[in-house]
């Protein structure tokens, strides 16, 4: 096959779009920022992966797709992948596991139905929040990949099933075949951006290009073959002293040779190609 790039980036977005709010209950005010997603951060996301030609990853909860399909099948229509991230951004955590199991299906076939029949093949939990079985359920699904630990920084891995935890040890458990591509709230837009209500004030974007250029660079030069992946929601990158930050990166990771710009499902499957089906 083709030869692999240095480093691959993954740009991708989680479009919660308002269903956070509906899930929370939370009022019009909250609604209105999730929409702003929607109406502004998308288009301009697309635009500025349009003018450069980068393909990307929308993980989007089934609540997104169904309320907002028109901006969802912008995103498939411009050749983005869509993974799935819950139905209405739910903390699985706090879920029995039948509720889990259909919540997984349902927002699957959301997905699908979104892609114009392509089944997703990446997984991310809302919150990062997992329970002890939701890697095995999502595994048990159908999905490839998981976009949910941070137990790396570039390096692909099979998830682990079965880890026992207590006081005295910890008992690791095994290998199963879904691959995790690790995150990390470092890469992820809204710890620097969006400080909750009577937090402190937003991260300036030179602040935080700083921090994902160096991480970059570094896995340019220590990480042969590995995957930077950044995190952003349409309604926080979207603003635009944000999305012209976006658009430096992506100027100056094209200046670094060997970085190619992938869609998740494409680095997976390359990864799954050589180190086994």
């Amino acid at each position: 096959g083709p030869e692999r790039p240095r480093v691959t980036v993954a740009l991708t977005f989680d479009h919660d779009g308002i269903s956070s709010s509906v899930e929370h209950d939370l009022g019009p005010f909250d609604r209105s920022r999730g929409e702003f997603g929607v109406r502004v951060g998308v288009p301009r996301i697309l635009d500025v992966l349009a003018r450069h030609n980068v393909p990307a990853t929308f993980f989007v909860p089934g609540h997104t797709a169904v309320t907002f399909p028109q901006s969802v099948a912008a995103i498939v229509g411009a050749g983005h992948e869509l993974g799935c991230h819950g139905w209405a951004h739910e903390d699985v955590a706090r879920l029995d596991e039948a509720a889990e199991r259909g919540i997984l299906a349902r927002s699957r076939e959301a997905i699908r139905a979104a892609a114009g029949g392509v089944a997703p093949v990446g997984y991310r939990a809302p919150y990062w929040s997992l329970a002890e079985r939701t890697l095995a359920l999502v595994e048990e699904a159908g999905f490839v990949y998981d976009s949910s630990l941070a137990w790396d920084d570039y390096y692909l891995a099979r998830v682990r099933h079965g880890d026992v935890h207590t006081a005295e040890r910890s008992v690791l458990g095994e290998s199963g075949r879904l691959v995790e591509v690790p995150i990390s709230h470092q890469l992820d837009d809204w710890p620097h951006f969006e400080p909750i209500r009577g937090g402190n004030g937003a991260a300036a974007p030179s602040a935080v290009e700083e921090v994902w250029l160096a991480e970059l660079r570094y896995a340019h030069a220590r990480a042969p073959g590995g995957v930077v992946t950044y995190t952003m929601h349409p309604e926080c990158i979207g603003r635009g002293s944000r999305i012209a930050m976006l658009e430096r990166l992506i100027v100056a990771a094209r200046e670094l040779p060997g970085v190619a710009f992938e869609r998740l499902d494409t680095t997976v499957a390359r990864w799954v190609a050589v180190h086994g089906g």
